[in-house]
């Protein structure tokens, strides 16, 4: 709070998702003195509850979104190389039946033109299959009625693990990055937006934030953030509910993604690998539901459930079978008439407030460095308008690599972690999750050796994670270890919760907490778990 207080600042950011994170990446390596804050942790909101997808947007084609779909194919080549351990290519299987909204022939034309408009530097280059190509490949897919499929490829990621990585990208290059830090008004004077009263929700500190640029980029709760500027402000926002299922992925028998249409409303899934498991989603519906609150429903359990079933007909998955859920809220632009949720623009919007509140809404996960450069274009104009200051070269976002992503040879990293005494799941889990800042988990290791224990006998992370990501990648509550910097909440049964009092004494020790709080940390996460 000192350092965010002590002296004005060029721009403040508020919102730490993945538009936010991107947005003081790119400013502060412009050399603008930049803050940001988050009401809760990096990534917490929609940032963390994707489809954990990187891509074109192949369905966008549907809708005529060329430029959205070159636009988003030119970003996913851009994270793939800047950050090789969190973005990765992924084969899809798009199976074709009979009486299927989109026939063969669409498929194989939309997955051309797909290519196309990735300049044909996609990945590999798409191929159309018959019935048992498609089968040799995806056996356990439904055979009656299928008449063929698509093979093409997109690029899959760890979301909130990129907003962590693109927020200490940015704090590297000298920008201030406070989570649990709430804007609760903004501060006016002579009719513009001069900074934001903040409130540390951890300490219950106060103190005002001094900005020339004030950016509103919290997604849902962006037209809040608008009202704190103008109470009368009309909404920008259509909020969608994309609910997500994860499972185990042996039940569902699928070696490659696969994309679908759903024979309940036609509209385009996927049933996604990841790891051991398999996560199916998205639903898109409109929902009233705040951010605070939103979940998957029973209703959106049994679509997804259902429509990978009719997908996976010897799956026969039911509601035991479902190791956890998710669900994040879209943040659209409201369109100028009454669409289908999953016909409204993902494109996104810039908006200035009658103060000056610079606000931007829609988008997507896969265009975040675009946006961001885009918003720091913008606040620049305003800046030289005040000032006159030069203005500065933009910044290298698509050739700096996020921390970890600094080379895709992992031998040398893979070796070391062996050699540490530690598995091979260990090992790649670390290298998935870190990649080259594996090492300072090892130098961990090395430090104290009783960082090698595994912290849940069902899952591959170890003790060292905790210390590492508490020093790191400012991790405050058991929460954000566990569901998003080391995701045991979704990947283990009861969401981890035998782990929770060691993650809290772990964190404990690097945070300076008395035993009671460590006891009332492991509680929480308890609570929470309970309540999600």
């Amino acid at each position: 709070m000192a350092r965010l207080t002590v002296e004005p600042i060029d721009v403040l950011v508020i919102g730490g998702g993945i538009t936010g994170v991107s947005i003081a990446r790119d400013a502060a390596m412009r050399g603008l003195r930049t803050a940001l804050v988050e009401q809760s942790d990096l990534g917490y909101g929609t940032s963390s509850r994707s489809s954990r997808l990187i891509h074109g947007g192949l369905r966008y084609l549907e809708q005529g979104d060329l430029h959205l779909v070159f636009e988003a194919s030119r970003e996913r080549r851009v994270l793939l190389g800047i950050a090789p351990h969190l973005v990765r290519p992924l084969p899809f299987m798009f199976p074709v039946h009979q009486g299927d909204r989109l026939p063969l022939w669409k498929v194989a034309a939309g997955v051309w033109l797909y290519q196309l408009l990735s300049l044909f530097r996609n990945v590999r280059r798409p191929r159309i299959l018959g019935k048992r190509a498609l089968l040799r490949m995806e056996p356990m897919l439904r055979e009656r009625g299928l008449v063929g499929g698509a093979m093409y490829y997109d690029a899959q990621c760890d979301d909130a693990r990129l907003v962590v990585a693109t927020a200490r990208s940015a704090m590297a290059h000298g920008s201030l990055v406070a989570n649990y830090v709430a804007v609760t008004a903004l501060e006016q004077a002579g009719g513009k937006v001069t900074g934001a009263r903040v409130l540390d929700r951890l300490s219950g500190e106060t103190g005002l934030v001094l900005a020339k640029v004030v950016v509103n980029a919290t997604g849902p709760w962006c037209d809040h953030i608008r009202r704190l500027e103008d109470a009368n402000a009309p909404p920008l926002l259509r909020t969608t509910k994309g609910a997500h299922v994860l499972v185990p992925r042996q039940r569902v028998g699928h070696r490659a993604a696969i994309t679908l249409t759903s024979p309940i409303d036609g509209r385009v899934m996927f049933v996604l690998p990841w790891g051991a498991f398999s996560y199916i989603g998205t639903t898109d519906t409109d929902t009233p539901e705040e951010p605070d609150e939103v979940r998957a429903s029973p209703e959106d359990v049994t679509y997804l459930l259902r429509s990978a079933n009719a997908c996976f007909p010897n799956a026969h998955l039911s509601e035991d079978d479902v190791l956890g859920s998710w669900a994040g809220l879209r943040t659209l632009v409201a369109p100028p008439k009454d669409l289908p949720a999953s016909e409204v623009s993902r494109e996104h919007l810039i908006v200035a407030g009658p103060g000056g509140l610079l606000s931007i809404v829609g988008g997507k996960l896969t265009t975040c460095r675009l946006m961001a450069a885009q918003m720091v274009d913008r606040v620049i104009r305003e800046l030289r308008a005040r000032d006159g200051r030069p203005r500065p070269a933009a910044a290298p976002t698509e050739r700096e690599p996020l921390p970890g992503g600094e080379t895709k040879d992992w031998a040398t990293f893979r070796h070391t972690g062996l050699e540490l005494g530690l598995s091979g799941d260990t090992v790649e889990h670390l290298l998935s999750h870190y990649g080259t800042e594996s090492a300072a988990i090892y130098n961990l290791i090395r430090e104290d050796r009783a960082l090698r224990e595994a912290l849940h006998h069902e899952h591959p992370a170890i003790e060292a994670e905790v210390v590492y990501v508490t020093r790191r990648e400012l991790a405050c509550r058991v929460e954000d270890v566990m569901v998003r910097r080391v995701h045991l909440y979704y990947e283990t049964r009861h969401h981890g919760l035998a782990a929770a009092p060691r993650v809290a004494e772990l964190m404990g020790r690097e945070l300076g907490w008395e035993p009671e709080r460590v006891t009332a940390e492991a509680e929480e996460y308890r609570k929470f778990c309970s309540e999600s």
